[in-house]
């Protein structure tokens, strides 16, 4: 008031503060996340060296394919060639595993939980739409912007982040003979968000005091991991690639339907045959006001049958939500993504030098749908999984394993109330 200077105090925020509005979480490196670092793992894996053999942990890194295709893009490699050399480049860990695998997982469970939803929406009117769930910086925006409201929406099933986090600390460890808290998981993702998706209390093993998911590292930190040892990935000599299973694996594997997992498509194709015996071949996307929000619509005798959307970015999220609040949103599905473009282009990934973001992208997704398409059903080891360890489709330990919980949060006061 009387105009002399006065230093105000440092602001504090904390995760519990975020908003995932892909803001700073999403995209600035600058954001500290102790726990959540490649520093932590280079502390880890000092420690196994210095410590005795009962104390040492068994170190699993699982690496998301969009971050391997963005390593590729940068190292100007082939995707089986990058995956390869970042096999032999983290043998300092013990296993390196590809999220591709626990994909199948989610897309086989969000398939069957809409078929689910789509029969009880008479009597429950928020079964449908069914919103995905594998974008974390979506699922903290709704917690914390809208919570009960759309809470009821969102599909239950895990992403494939935690679904590999419920097979490396589960299958994995009974096969190792070893309890969960023995093993050192990380994850290699595109994505800031992921980070606070593996700190989520629900992801937490009460009994053995261990995340599923210990530790989640960008695609950029991988790349400061190679430049801190002085390492070249194209220098780097090839090695067998490694399986939950423990299977030769000779070839890698996508799902098509887009960079972001191909949710849409999956859910629609096997609702079109499950529900009314329609077998879908190719899938055409109708844009609406920009590219990020398509629409995917199923007609037979001019009756609309099924009426899917993808909506990318959080100017199409709003949209989305104010549709749902007004009670005129038409959608029986969304594949709901934070970041625009999906989740090759998320906050995490490495920018390519000389290369315009529209052209890195298609990059990207060039390299990203070169691989032989996979569709989940088919996946023998998949099946096995299924039958002898989970105890059948919608067993018990399925919904324990491969589903979770979404709860609506209050943001604490001293979060919006700080001083710049």
């Amino acid at each position: 008031q009387d105009g002399e200077a006065e230093k105000l105090e440092k602001a504090k925020i904390t995760l519990n503060d975020c908003l995932a509005c892909s803001g700073c979480i999403t995209s600035a490196e600058s954001v500290l996340v102790s726990q959540q670092s490649h520093g932590e793992l280079s502390r880890v894996l000092a420690h196994n060296k210095a410590a005795a053999a009962q104390e040492q942990k068994l170190v699993v890194v699982s690496v998301s394919p969009q971050s391997r295709a963005s390593l590729a893009a940068r190292c100007k490699l082939g995707l089986l060639e990058t995956a390869q050399k970042l096999t032999r480049f983290l043998k300092s860990v013990h296993y390196v595993f590809d999220t591709t695998f626990s994909r199948n997982f989610s897309l086989l469970e969000s398939q069957r939980e809409f078929v689910r939803r789509f029969h009880r929406q008479a009597e429950d009117k928020k079964a449908l739409p069914m919103l995905a769930s594998a974008c974390p910086g979506w699922i903290c925006y709704a917690e914390k912007t809208h919570g009960s409201f759309i809470i009821p929406h969102i599909s239950t099933t895990k992403s494939p982040q935690q679904v590999m986090g419920s097979l490396v600390k589960g299958y994995f460890a009974e096969q190792q003979h070893l309890p969960p808290d023995r093993i050192y998981h990380v994850t290699v993702m595109p994505c800031y968000d992921k980070k606070l998706e593996a700190s989520r209390p629900d992801f937490f093993n009460q009994e053995y005091q261990t995340r599923d998911v210990d530790c989640v590292i960008t695609t950029g930190e991988v790349l400061k991991l190679l430049e801190q040892e002085g390492v070249s990935l194209p220098d780097v000599d090839p090695a067998p690639l490694d399986t939950v299973l423990g299977r030769a694996e000779e070839e890698l594997s996508t799902h098509p339907g887009g960079g972001s997992g191909g949710y849409l498509e999956h859910i629609f194709r096997n609702a079109a045959q499950e529900l009314f015996g329609i077998h879908v071949g190719s899938i055409h996307y109708k844009p609406l006001k920009n590219k990020d929000f398509q629409e995917v619509t199923l007609e037979r005798d001019g009756v609309v049958l099924l009426h899917f959307a993808l909506a990318y970015g959080f100017r199409n999220i709003q949209n989305l939500v104010q549709k749902l609040k007004r009670g005129k949103c038409p959608y029986h599905y969304v594949e709901v993504m934070a970041c625009p473009s999906g989740c090759l282009n998320g906050g995490g990934q490495i920018k390519l030098e000389g290369e315009s973001s529209k052209e890195e992208l298609q990059q990207l997704e060039r390299l990203y749908e070169s691989l032989r398409a996979e569709i989940p059903e088919e996946n023998q080891a998949v099946g096995e999984l299924y039958q002898h360890w989970l105890g059948g489709w919608g067993s018990e330990k399925v919904l324990e394993l491969l589903h979770t919980e979404y709860h609506a949060v209050e943001r604490a006061n001293s979060a919006l109330s700080i001083k710049w």
